[in-house]
């Protein structure tokens, strides 16, 4: 039951969980409806499958989905155990009765008419903040997740490995189905945007680096960090690969102006300093953005 989160019922905890999984799945029910089944697309998921479905024999595209996702989650508590809770099951039933509802109220004409390209560049940014939202909440969007838990249990395959193989596979019937070239092609881009959009909510854009700083001035440098830029830092006991001097590695993590300072100062007094600068996806910490905040969010 580890994997299953639990908020007291009628808690502001369950109100916000909930509340993220509603909004979500109608922001990517918009994406499928308005912007990405009018031109055939199907970036994988189970959507994309009732998406081929759709344009081939004309069923709905929300109760294709439902029909599908029910299955698939009871062989995933059958196989896998209770990884499925209530949120889950909500988003899934949600997603299916959002499409529903626009399929009847707007149709399937496209938002952006004859703008195939800029309609997949909405509909990747709409499902990625709306797959966000509900992954905020400690749910999952079911479907083809699902679908490579389950081949991972049994190949022991990379998951996130899988899910790309799983997500592919529906492109390609989409290309099989619609003998088109291109639907395939924006459909991974699609795929693509998607995931950055995912990313960006869950971490928010960040312009901080990690920096590693070999240098005779680590005195200097660590100074400099400590009391102009006001950040903190560790040192680290190194040895040289080739000479096996021992060296004294500086680790601190700075913004992108507070880099260009730093990266001044040290030309200055030690011009044959050696640095690293790496993105810092997500920093969590005195400083920055604190873990309960990041958690509790």
């Amino acid at each position: 039951m580890a994997f299953i989160t639990k908020e007291k019922l009628f808690s502001w905890k369950w109100f916000k969980a909930y509340s993220l999984i509603v909004t979500g799945a109608f922001i990517m029910a918009v994406a499928y409806v308005f912007f990405i089944s009018p031109y055939k697309f199907a970036p994988g998921g189970v959507y994309g499958i009732a998406i081929v479905l759709h344009h081939l024999f004309n069923f709905p595209i929300g109760l294709s989905g439902i029909l599908m996702d029910i299955p698939l989650t009871i062989l995933g508590i059958w196989i896998l155990g209770p990884r499925f809770g209530a949120k889950t099951i909500t988003g899934m039933i949600f997603l299916s009765g959002w499409i529903s509802v626009l399929e009847l109220w707007h149709g399937y004409e496209p938002f952006v008419a004859d703008q195939p390209l800029l309609s997949a560049l909405y509909g990747g940014a709409l499902i990625g903040i709306g797959l966000g939202l509900v992954f905020k909440a400690k749910a999952t969007s079911g479907g083809s997740d699902i679908i490579a838990m389950m081949i991972s249990k049994y190949t022991k395959l990379p998951l996130g490995q899988l899910m790309i193989y799983v997500d592919s596979t529906i492109v390609l019937l989409s290309w099989v189905a619609f003998q088109d070239p291109i639907i395939p092609l924006i459909s991974w881009i699609i795929i693509f945007i998607t995931g950055k959009v995912v990313d960006v909510i869950l971490e928010g854009i960040n312009y901080d680096k990690s920096l590693f700083i070999i240098s005779e001035k680590h005195e200097e440098i660590g100074q400099k960090i400590i009391h102009d830029l006001n950040r903190g830092g560790t040192l680290i006991k190194g040895q040289g690969l080739y000479n096996k001097a021992e060296r004294t590695i500086i680790y601190t993590v700075v913004n992108r102006r507070e880099l260009s300072i730093l990266q001044s100062y040290i030309q200055e007094i030690d011009p044959k300093a050696f640095l690293t600068v790496v993105d810092a996806n997500e920093v969590l910490g005195v400083g920055f953005k604190s873990l309960k905040d990041k958690v509790e969010s």
